[in-house]
């Protein structure tokens, strides 16, 4: 911890280098406008007979609020994150236990809880803490082909997929899939990626017998009214959502009515069909006042419906140049720790919206998961605008290949078991 101590003068030098980069606060504006935009049409089902303008200026806050979030964390040098690391990772875990055994029911399954008003899903702490954690151990004990940060990294996953397993399956293969993709990205050998997989794949199959078997108990006692009212009936609904998602017969689906169990499906697809190559254009959505949670896990059809499918492949490409932005940072970092922050959280980010995307056009099972930036919500804005701001400071802060006296200064601030070399770099 002594190598962390205050350096003002070799900080001051690195941060003179040059500014965060222009081309990630583009794509953090022009996410924001989005939302803005896309959350005043979205929000017709919410409104109800309240104020018109209250769900948007709520929203305008909360954006606010991350935008502030971005420009301080991209004024601080990234090698904060080091000590920063443990603190979060143990807020994100009390959280979360705290939820599993007390946290508000949202559809069935204990999510959140709210602290002065805020609602606060620990769900997407976790998925923060994941790159942290990864970062950290991939660097410090991954050198030599080390197993030490494969598996240091691996247990603190299944840690926090554990306790995202009954609140959602989808939060939990996505921390995974982040997992294993920085994995990649560390160059770890195949035959170590693929113990892994199997390892998470045990992991996913025991944890699944345990919500059958607690299920069962409880249906031999007589209590399958109230699981659902205490969150403990997610296996039902995964299998019905599956059932569902499997059924390829596209006229028997339309035949079927609308109901409380395909609303959201339905709404959704009759959104994207209404907005056709070119869309309505902004604030004529007409499935917005029918579409159940329009503005959040399925604000995307309403993208589509106002933007068409210009609109939406559009947004598809400004996250995918999100990650293609870091991947190109990462590459010119002499250090190995700032280019796996960047990229993980890029992949974090990217990853969240192409299962969005996917669960909206139907690609995947219909699952809650938000859009980064765009859809409503108090603890996804929050983390995002702080993945957003890190990827910020590690433009700004961290070594290119080049700079011998950025890599002199950057050397004197990390502590020796962080200098590791990034082996992907690229020279300019």
């Amino acid at each position: 911890m002594s190598d962390l101590q205050s350096k003002p003068a070799a900080e001051q030098n690195a941060a003179t280098t040059r500014k965060p980069d222009k081309y990630i606060w583009a794509i953090y504006i022009g996410l924001c406008v989005i939302s803005v935009i896309e959350l005043y049409s979205a929000s017709s089902f919410e409104v109800r007979s309240n104020n018109v303008f209250m769900p948007l200026i709520r929203h305008a806050i909360l954006l606010g609020l991350g935008a502030i979030v971005v420009y301080t964390v991209s004024r601080i040098n990234y090698r904060w994150c080091i000590v920063f690391t443990p603190f979060f990772i143990c807020l994100s875990v009390l959280l979360a236990g705290y939820v599993l055994v007390a946290g508000e029911i949202i559809n069935g399954a204990r999510r959140s809880l709210t602290i002065m008003g805020f609602m606060i899903q620990p769900a997407e702490f976790l998925k923060l803490s994941a790159v942290l954690v990864i970062s950290l151990c991939m660097t410090r004990f991954g050198g030599n082909n080390s197993n030490r940060g494969i598996i240091y990294s691996g247990a603190a996953v299944l840690l926090f997929s554990g306790l995202l397993f009954f609140q959602g399956l989808t939060n939990t293969v996505l921390l995974m899939s982040i997992s294993l993709s920085m994995m990649i990205i560390c160059g770890i050998p195949w035959k170590k990626l693929g113990i892994l997989i199997l390892v998470y794949g045990l992991f996913g199959i025991m944890g699944v017998g345990v919500k059958l078997y607690g299920e069962s108990v409880r249906k031999s006692a007589a209590e399958t009214v109230s699981m659902e009212q205490r969150g403990d009936g997610r296996f039902s609904t995964w299998q019905s959502r599956l059932n569902d998602f499997m059924e390829k017969d596209t006229v028997a689906m339309w035949d079927k009515p609308i109901n409380g169990d395909n609303a959201q499906r339905m709404y959704s697809l009759m959104a994207q069909a209404n907005g056709n190559i070119i869309g309505v254009m902004p604030g004529n959505s007409r499935e917005t006042s029918r579409l159940p949670l329009a503005y959040s896990d399925f604000i995307y059809s309403i993208v589509v419906e106002e933007f068409g499918f210009i609109g939406g492949f559009l947004l598809l490409l400004v996250y995918l140049s999100l990650l293609a932005r870091a991947g190109n940072i990462a590459s010119r970092c002499k250090r190995s720790y700032p280019a796996l922050l960047v990229i993980g959280m890029a992949v974090f980010i990217v990853f969240q919206a192409l299962i969005h995307m996917a669960i909206v056009v139907g690609v995947s099972p219909i699952s809650g998961q938000p859009l980064p930036l765009i859809s409503k919500g108090g603890s996804s804005i929050m983390i995002t605008s702080l993945a957003f701001g890190i990827m910020l400071s590690v433009s700004r802060f961290a070594a290119r290949n080049n700079k011998s006296k950025e890599i002199k200064a950057e050397g004197e601030l990390l502590p020796e078991e962080l200098k590791a070399e990034n082996p992907a770099q690229l020279h300019d």
